[in-house]
């Protein structure tokens, strides 16, 4: 994409998709990358990223064991190991342990699986596995991520006496404890924790019958907290044990960092492993919730074929409230790349436009999208929207008039690689006056060559959009009946607004209702209707049609299930009676053998000799005979293959025979009925002049090409 427009991403709320994917990430790096994610410029890096998240898709599709990610990223270690005489600590070198245990598995997993996961396994191309990191580490720190007592010989002996002092002030302070009990100075809480030091709890009365340091009290002042005496020096001692402690583990920290620097280029491939994993792990994820898949990707052009869409953000919204959501089917090509999207309020024109423009910023971002995996989608240098009210109070903007500065804006990037977005268009002016315009406007970006869909009511949009070739009406059904949209898009014809039908369902009285279509054009209303009843008519088609292909289908698989037993029936059958015949024909050979041995005499050499040419010449009979049946069987075989075929030829559908028939035409003249070819608006020819031809639809005059008419 050769332009990003931030008020598109706006617009489709794109912000969304952006939070949910931050919501996935581990890494802070990762995050921020997510967080500002746009579309990229080249679709050569789109096509590379939709294989990452596929294949890590894949991979968990199929059940396999892959590394978990469990990782920190390494931008604080990489930073200290640059720094001389810097010292990574305790949180540092676990996260180098479980960044090289992550990296190893990784290699790991790609040796088992070679060449099956080409993308995800090119993100380790910088590294290498090892495990010396790992060796390292593991000698200082034990499972639970402790520094070990032997890490080094002093440490060991520093914990030897540690724990020996430990011991000894224990057994003191357990001997000062029973005494102050049996003289009952001890409250019932017994002891406490002060400064690391374990401290008697004394009744204040008390406290001067207790040898030790006292070194605090409640805050009521009724009990006194006092160190034994016995421990006052080992505590002490035990204090500097643990500074010793300290120093040494640190001088092991900075050991094992100078060994960590032999590696610095590798530790920076670790790094960016794991936010690219943890970026394509985020991907993955907002994939399954939104049910995303890879669709097919054109690179020639940028036609498009959504299959099934869904707008994502609804399909999460509904899943959460057990509602369906009905996807949408259709396409944007070079001959219908505008398409006109008409019909009710409340009926799903936005949500379908807002679906084409989120699944394609998202699908050019590298994101699996909500459809069918029959989709193929094609690339856009732009994609501008403008949609819903974008009100500017600082910048005394009306609806209209940001509408305007758009459309301006839009003009200077309209082109054939441009996707635009216009909801509601034509409106926020006078209907007469802004219905002019907004014709103009949309004359002029057919002329661009730009894809699009538009969604309107104005009649004047729906008829210039019949009238283009390239253009095409759509429109959202509504139920008259139940007086509720139906969500469900249909292309090929414009939809009607259904006004008072959509008033009336939420509740407004039927004498107002009444009396606002008094004041409309009675013509007006009966064109709506007309669109509406046409609507009705060509739903109640679809379904017929529909049941009608199905119950063909069904006739159609029945006669094949009839054909395919009766032949196998037809085939058992022939086999057993050439097995009853082949059985006979031994029996007979038999009983000719057995018959000749014991008519003919064998007294002598030569009667013998005679014998075996005699059998010889018997069997070559019987050979030539066996061959001949063969060839004739071959021959009837191959009758009968030929004479299915010519039935499968009479079987196929008619309509593939009547659509070869040419049909003739009826003359084009003053009069008669025509429709426009990439319509269904039928109108009344009332003027021809050369090749131009005036239509009456309604109280609408339309001029059109004779090579755009069909004469009904």
């Amino acid at each position: 994409m050769k332009f990003f427009d931030e008020q598109t991403a706006i617009d489709l709320e794109f912000d969304q998709i952006r939070s949910w994917l931050v919501g996935y990430c581990k890494t802070e790096t990762a995050s921020s990358r997510l967080l500002k994610l746009q579309p990229y410029r080249s679709s050569k890096e789109v096509v590379r990223r939709l294989d990452l998240v596929h294949e890590l898709q894949l991979i968990r599709h199929q059940g396999l064991t892959f590394p978990r990610m469990e990782f920190r990223e390494l931008k604080k270690e990489i930073r200290l190991l640059g720094i001389q005489g810097s010292v990574i600590e305790l949180e540092g070198i676990v996260n180098l342990l479980d960044a090289s245990r992550f990296v190893n598995a990784l290699f790991a997993f790609f040796k088992e699986h070679t060449d099956q996961y080409p993308q995800l396994k090119s993100l380790l191309k910088d590294a290498h596995p090892t495990k010396a990191i790992e060796k390292e580490i593991t000698k200082i720190l034990d499972r639970r991520m402790q520094v070990k007592d032997d890490a080094s010989d002093d440490l060991m002996k520093i914990r030897q006496r540690m724990s020996r002092c430990k011991q000894q002030i224990n057994r003191n302070f357990e001997k000062a404890l029973k005494s102050a009990q049996q003289n009952g100075y001890i409250d019932d809480l017994k002891e406490n924790i002060i400064g690391n030091r374990r401290v008697l709890t004394i009744v204040s009365n008390h406290k001067r019958q207790v040898d030790g340091n006292v070194l605090g009290s409640s805050k009521t002042g009724s009990l006194t907290y006092i160190e034994p005496q016995a421990n006052i020096a080992l505590n002490s001692e035990y204090d500097q044990l643990l500074d010793d402690e300290r120093i040494e583990i640190r001088r092991i920290f900075a050991q094992l960092t100078n060994f960590f620097r032999d590696y610095y280029e590798l530790i920076q491939a670790y790094q960016s492993i794991i936010v690219s994993f943890d970026e394509v792990n985020a991907r993955e994820r907002l994939a399954k919730k939104l049910n995303g898949v890879k669709p097919q990707v054109n690179l020639q052009d940028q036609n498009c074929d959504y299959k099934e869409a869904y707008h994502p953000i609804l399909w999460v919204q509904n899943q959460a409230e057990n509602l369906p959501t009905i996807p949408q089917s259709f396409h944007l090509r070079s001959d219908s790349r505008l398409m006109v999207i008409s019909g009710p309020n409340a009926g799903g024109k936005s949500i379908t436009l807002k679906t084409v423009g989120l699944i394609q910023l998202m699908f050019q971002s590298g994101l699996l999208v909500p459809l069918s995996t029959r989709s193929k989608l094609g690339f856009f240098d732009y994609i501008l929207s403008d949609i819903g009210d974008n009100q500017s109070i600082a910048n005394q903007l009306s609806t209209y008039s940001h509408r305007l500065q758009r459309m301006r804006f839009f003009l200077d990037k309209l082109g054939s690689k441009t996707l635009l977005l216009l909801d509601e268009f034509g409106t926020g002016s006078d209907p007469e006056l802004g219905g002019a315009l907004a014709e103009v406007f949309f004359e002029e970006i057919y002329e661009k060559k730009c894809f699009g869909v538009i969604t309107t009511h104005y009649s004047n949009i729906k008829l210039r959009a019949a009238q283009m070739p390239e253009a095409i009406n759509a429109n959202m059904l509504f139920n008259r009946k139940t007086l509720k949209p139906e969500y469900q898009l249909e292309v090929g014809q414009p939809g009607s607004s259904f006004t008072f039908e959509v008033a009336q369902m939420n509740g407004i009285p039927q004498k107002m209702l009444k009396a606002a279509k008094q004041k409309v054009d009675s013509q007006k209303i009966q064109m709506d209707q007309l669109i509406s009843d046409l609507q009705k008519d060509r739903s109640i088609l679809k379904k017929l049609k529909d049941d009608n292909y199905q119950a063909t289908l069904a006739m159609e698989a029945s006669r094949e299930e009839y054909e395919e037993k009766s032949e196998h029936f037809e085939q058992r059958l022939s086999k057993q009676q050439q097995l009853i015949e082949k059985n006979n024909k031994y029996l007979n050979h038999g009983r000719k053998m057995a018959q000749f041995i014991e008519e003919f005499p064998i007294s002598s050499k030569k009667k013998q000799t005679e014998f075996l040419n005699e059998v010889k010449r018997y069997l070559a009979i019987e050979k030539s005979k066996i061959e001949a049946r063969i060839k004739k069987a071959a021959e009837a075989a191959k009758k009968k293959r030929l004479e299915a075929q010519k039935r499968n030829e009479k079987k196929k559908p008619k309509k593939n025979r009547v659509a070869k028939q040419k049909i003739t035409e009826k003359p084009l003249e003053v009069g008669v009925r025509a429709k426009l070819r990439n319509s269904s608006q039928i109108g009344e020819v009332v003027k021809i002049e050369g090749e131009e031809v005036t239509l009456v639809f309604g109280q609408m005059k339309a001029k059109v090409k004779k090579a755009q008419l069909k004469v009904i």
